[in-house]
């Protein structure tokens, strides 16, 4: 098969590769799209050790099986047995495993080989390019289920009014802000620092978008999401956090810096990291695509698989409007 390959820093290669294996309770996927995540770009820079080249990266896929089955990839592979899958946490699983990591290859490829388990239909009406933003939003969608039961439990009725920010315009961001609407905030600000993609999704979303330098400094937000992951984000966040609020940590910028300590200590701020999604909430999500409860998804931008290497350089250098870049092999 062809695939895009992760061989050295700064460097991806459009090649053939070895068909994927196939195991016992296992489904052979013709990926349709895959998109490019932010994990994906640390790994092409060099700077994650997670995932050392020679790799095919990726894992927002979807496809179409062997037999015929149009299908969104969950990439998270868990052990099923442990504590933490049978309580429903199943994203921590300390044998947990994901594809584009070692020693699962991505869906930068033509073909895909996933535990069936992992697949969830995709009805014949939902485009596989929209169908492969499941993974991407099911972050948001976790960070914000998780946020808003913590708010409920210490705010009741009064979480109606509750206010959230968002920080950060790319994929994570944006699909954090439609599950927040999804599942009943209503006073939303998403915050992008990028002029270029912040005019972009002013008429695509309806949510008030602010550059950083236009934020107002109110410490009021009830809830915050930080999709970027930066000593700067982070300190924005806790600055940001009404008293007696939460920050939810998805990004994955760096590793330190930027925490209120005293602030969050004084005010009674809760901090939660969150990775990734349940399986739960991968379903929920792929469920609220198909029923149109996350709007219109058009703020996403197609290019062939094998031009992969110029998309990435092109998203480096902020060249790029739309928070996601599909590939299509």
């Amino acid at each position: 098969m062809k695939a895009l390959v992760y061989t050295a820093p700064n460097q991806l290669t459009y090649q053939d590769a070895a068909d994927p294996m196939t195991e016992a309770g296992d489904a052979l996927i013709k990926i349709d799209s895959v998109g490019i995540c932010g994990s994906d770009m640390h790994a092409f820079l060099g700077h994650d050790d997670r995932r050392p080249a020679p790799l095919i990266l990726g894992h927002e896929a979807a496809g179409i099986t062997t037999d015929g089955q149009r299908v969104t990839v969950n990439p998270l592979v868990s052990c099923g047995t442990c504590r933490y899958c049978k309580s429903g946490r199943d994203n921590i699983c300390q044998s947990r495993q994901i594809i584009s990591m070692p020693p699962r290859e991505g869906a930068f490829a033509e073909w895909l080989s996933m535990p069936k388990s992992n697949l969830v239909t995709v009805p014949d009406d939902v485009p596989l390019n929209k169908a492969a933003l499941a993974e991407p939003i099911a972050c948001g969608w976790h960070a914000i289920r998780m946020g808003r039961g913590y708010l409920t439990a210490h705010l009741g009725d009064q979480i109606k009014a509750a206010k959230t920010l968002i920080i950060g315009g790319g994929t994570i961001g944006v699909g954090a802000a439609l599950s927040a609407a999804a599942q009943g905030f209503e006073d939303i600000t998403l915050v992008e620092p990028n002029a270029l993609r912040l005019a972009y999704l002013s008429d695509k979303l309806p949510f008030s978008l602010v550059q950083s330098d236009e934020l107002a400094m109110t410490a009021d937000y009830d809830l915050v999401i930080d999709a970027v992951g930066y000593e700067a984000t982070r300190a924005l966040a806790t600055a940001q956090t009404a008293p007696g609020g939460i920050v939810m940590h998805i990004g994955l910028g760096s590793a330190e810096g930027g925490i209120d300590v005293r602030r969050m200590t004084l005010q009674e701020i809760a901090f939660i990291g969150t990775y990734t999604y349940t399986a739960q909430d991968f379903k929920d999500t792929a469920e609220a695509i198909f029923t149109g409860k996350l709007g219109a998804l058009d703020w996403i931008e197609e290019r062939p698989l094998q031009d992969g290497h110029q998309a990435f350089i092109d998203i480096q250098s902020h060249q790029v409007a739309a928070p996601k870049i599909i590939l299509k092999p």
